[in-house]
């Protein structure tokens, strides 16, 4: 509508010169030179509506632009909150399975020392030959303690020691299955956050191949994709982006792929 306003405009200030330039030269008197006069006034308030439309329109231009850069941060604080959740939700996790270890662990503390009651009780047998040394304390931290640990280094930065510690907890003998593959899935989200972006996909490549079953392969997927992208891999990221949309598109990280799928 705007440049339908400008057209009025400057066929009025049109008619109005062809006007003046119509008058015969024997009416110029008073009248005339008033009525010329308000004319210039009318041509110059025509300029200025004129200067003011363009103005507008670099200010509409401009504001647009704008709104843009906020569309596009918004959509980066919504994938980063979207991550800081899913990362307190696996934090709130393990911390219940810890609780839950050391509880079996103060139960078990609690019933030593009435075994060792009844082993110093009067008739019972002894523990072994005499001069047998007792076996050695297991060292180190149990696997869940292992895991919360790596993972409390992993969300302070420490990303070199929590890669070690993940690495270490899926080699203990005793480590949980139903934690290995969320070690591995961390390792990657480690590396990409020392942007190390080729072997964050290695870490998740070796995701989705060892452990085809996990609840992190939707997350890994997308993450694989943001890393192609950092990459300058566009066309590869789409390919991932589509792949959770089609495979998992009820998942958190469905609403991520559409995101990168249309910035």
């Amino acid at each position: 509508m705007m440049w339908m306003e400008v057209a009025v405009i400057r066929r009025i200030s049109l008619a109005l010169a062809v006007l003046a330039l119509a008058s015969p030269a024997w009416a110029v008197n008073k009248d005339i030179e008033r009525l010329q006069i308000q004319m210039a006034d009318v041509q110059r308030q025509l300029n200025d509506l004129l200067q003011m439309a363009e103005d507008n329109q670099v200010e509409i231009r401009r504001l647009n632009e704008s709104l843009a850069d906020q569309n596009a941060l918004l959509k980066r604080q919504l994938e980063d909150r979207r991550i800081q959740d899913e990362s307190l939700h696996s934090a709130l996790r393990d911390v219940t399975d810890r609780v839950s270890e050391l509880g079996e662990r103060l139960q078990a503390l609690a019933v030593a020392p009435q075994a060792a009651v009844a082993a110093a009780a009067p008739g019972a047998e002894p523990a072994g030959p005499p001069g047998t040394l007792p076996a050695p304390a297991v060292t180190g931290p149990p696997p869940r303690e292992l895991y919360s640990q790596s993972y409390a280094d992993y969300a302070r930065g420490n990303y070199d020691v929590a890669i070690q510690g993940f690495t270490q907890y899926q080699r203990h003998p005793a480590a949980a299955n139903d934690l290995v593959d969320n070690a591995q899935y961390w390792i990657g989200e480690s590396y990409y956050g020392k942007k190390s972006y080729g072997d964050a996909i290695a870490a998740w490549d070796a995701l989705l191949r060892d452990y085809p079953a996990s609840d992190k392969l939707p997350d890994a997927r997308v993450k694989k994709g943001m890393a192609l992208e950092r990459m300058g891999r566009r066309r590869q990221a789409l390919a991932e982006y589509r792949y959770v949309l089609d495979r998992y598109p009820n998942s958190p990280a469905a609403r991520i792929a559409r995101d990168h799928l249309n910035p």
